[in-house]
């Protein structure tokens, strides 16, 4: 994130940005992380991090909709546990809004679909991202959450998971690193929709894939 790129993305309309394990690849991101309430990183990165973790923004209608960014540990950064962090945090935004949406960036599918059943039933929707590719396994768990393993990728699919494939290429076969370039070609934008009922749980989850190339669409 840079302050130009976060401002870019405030103008198409985006009330929360989350983020995850590269929220600090651009160290500019320091002079403005704290400042800025609605970018958020891993709440569960340790005391003491920039930044904070979870926000609470007002929907049209009023409405309250708390926000909660947590980053998995497998095959990730060591930092503390999202499942004791999702109980701390979700203790305060209760308090504060009835609707609440959970990003669970992680790289293991395992742990996402954990996250999904242990907050089943004290959130909205807890939506997987971090790999890319979007998965087919959304649904509305018993006690009212919507999930999804993967949200999926806004980005170019000719492409390795957004990035050029020749540039990935090499790196598989020669074992060099290289600098990753941003692909071009059949952008597409995905995420999910989600339907609340009046009382906080989901009422429906749809999969969104939506190509930007695609002539007349209306974006």
């Amino acid at each position: 994130m840079t302050a130009e790129i976060t401002e870019e993305l405030y103008g198409a309309h985006i009330d929360v940005l989350t983020s995850g394990n590269h929220i600090w690849d651009k160290k500019e991101v320091l002079e403005f992380v704290d400042d800025d309430e609605t970018l958020l990183r891993p709440a569960n990165y340790p005391e003491g991090a920039p930044g904070r973790g979870s926000v609470v923004v007002h929907a049209s209608g009023g409405i309250s909709v708390g926000v909660l960014n947590l980053a998995g540990r497998i095959f990730m950064h060591p930092i503390d546990c999202p499942f004791r962090t999702a109980e701390r945090e979700l203790e305060k935004l209760r308090k504060r809004a009835r609707v609440i949406i959970v990003d669970m960036h992680a790289e293991a599918t395992s742990e996402k679909i954990a996250m999904g059943w242990y907050l089943d039933g004290k959130v909205t929707a807890v939506l997987g991202t971090h790999t890319h590719v979007q998965t087919a396994d959304e649904r509305i768990l018993p006690g009212g959450a919507a999930y999804i393993t993967d949200a999926g990728m806004t980005g170019p699919f000719d492409s390795v998971i957004g990035i050029k494939k020749e540039n990935i290429l090499q790196r598989f076969l020669l074992q060099i690193p290289n600098k990753f370039e941003v692909a071009k070609g059949d952008v597409r934008l995905q995420g999910v929709m989600v339907e609340v009922a009046p009382d906080g749980r989901a009422a429906a989850v749809e999969r969104l894939s939506v190509s930007l190339e695609e002539p007349g669409r209306p974006f």
